[in-house]
């Protein structure tokens, strides 16, 4: 029962993660190429973190944020 559940809510955290990383970079009209580049991250990376098939690790997240000039907590900030 217990990894179900673990499943679940990582399904859950990586959805959200996605979402808000789709959103800020629409927001910003960035291309998931334009992305990778600020970001030094493979396009197809980014694609996959935005599909949940990868689970960004904290090394891929620091570079996200600050490829987008943001600090670490508020891209993982779902609340906002």
């Amino acid at each position: 029962h217990s990894s179900i559940y673990f499943s679940c809510m990582s399904s859950d955290i990586l959805r959200k993660f996605a979402n808000k990383l789709k959103v800020i970079r629409n927001q910003r009209n960035l291309s998931q190429e334009d992305l990778a580049l600020l970001c030094d991250i493979d396009r197809t990376y980014i694609g996959r973190i935005e599909r949940c098939l990868r689970n960004p690790s904290l090394e891929i997240l620091n570079k996200i944020a600050d490829g987008l000039k943001i600090k670490l907590k508020d891209l993982l900030d779902f609340d906002n």
